[in-house]
């Protein structure tokens, strides 16, 4: 088919009058340069690396473009890349050059400042710390917190060798109990003081407060001795007949406790007529227990 130069003429002349459109708009324009202040972002960090101490999160940049292309720039558009592949142990230089600053098309980088930033690095260490618990307020009165204990109770904790050094523990939030008259059981975050550590695994911890009625002493006297055990056809008599008997327990159950509550008694089994000196001895119960007994023996008189 022979060409044919005004085939599609319709089409042709439209794009040549597009092109000087754009032409003469980008001609119009103004070049122009301007400072600003972008994001610094650190890529391929080594495995087993830690940036230590401040590091910069933001450069300046010097930029050069038409008027319209910076006009329109907008957050994000411009961004500085630092590799840090080659990053070792200790205290090393890194240079920043225009071509490590992404920027649209149309937009020229002319310089960075900071051109060289210098970063501290260590080596990546774990350590393995107790989670340690933490509560805040006071149970109901009459109630006392028995223990605390948490699940898991030991963390594995990884950061800079230095940053480790004087790690001891890890925390966790703490529980309210305020008012409490019963045990409180909740799941809060675990953190450690240092920053620039962080946990391997888990991040939180089951944290039971075990809250229990104050135990208390309550003295009660005239306890009265029982004889116990006495042969048939025997007697006996106790002197003193009564004891004095101090108690441990809840509070509010040795309030309510009597003389009669205690049981007291002396064994006499096997014994024939004479004068003893026995222990007086004090039935268990649920309730309380024994703190002494005053006296501990008494005189018994059998015939």
């Amino acid at each position: 088919m022979a060409y044919n130069p005004f085939r599609h003429f319709g089409l042709k002349v439209l794009s040549v009058a597009i092109a000087a459109s754009l032409w003469a708009l980008v001609g119009g324009e103004k070049i122009v340069e301007r400072s600003l202040r972008v994001p610094l972002e650190q890529q391929n960090i080594p495995d087993g690396i830690e940036i230590v101490g401040e590091t910069p999160g933001t450069v300046d940049v010097r930029v050069r473009g038409s008027s319209s292309a910076l006009g329109n720039l907008s957050a994000g558009d411009v961004m500085a890349l630092m590799d840090l592949s080659n990053a070792v142990a200790g205290r090393r230089l890194f240079h920043l050059a225009p071509d490590d600053v992404r920027v649209p098309f149309g937009v020229e980088v002319k310089s960075v400042t900071p051109a060289t930033t210098a970063l501290v690095f260590e080596r990546t260490g774990s350590k393995t710390v107790p989670v340690v618990p933490s509560y805040d307020g006071q149970p109901a009165a009459g109630y006392a917190v028995e223990r605390v204990v948490t699940d898991p109770t030991e963390v594995e904790v990884v950061g800079p060798e230095s940053a480790l050094r004087g790690l001891q523990q890890a925390v966790t939030e703490p529980v309210q109990i305020e008012g409490a008259t019963s045990s409180i059981k909740e799941t809060v975050t675990i953190g450690v003081p240092n920053s620039a550590a962080r946990l391997k695994g888990g991040r939180t911890a089951k944290v039971l407060v075990e809250i229990i009625a104050t135990r208390t002493d309550r003295t009660i006297a005239n306890v009265p001795v029982r004889l116990v055990h006495l042969r048939e056809g025997r007697t006996a008599r106790a002197v003193p007949a009564v004891v004095v008997v101090t108690v441990r327990g809840q509070e509010a159950v040795l309030q309510r406790m009597t003389a009669e509550s205690i049981v007291a008694s002396v064994d006499l089994s096997g014994l024939v007529p004479g004068r003893y000196d026995l222990a007086v001895t004090i039935a268990p119960a649920s309730a309380f227990s024994v703190v002494r007994i005053d006296p501990v023996q008494v005189q018994i008189a059998i015939r």
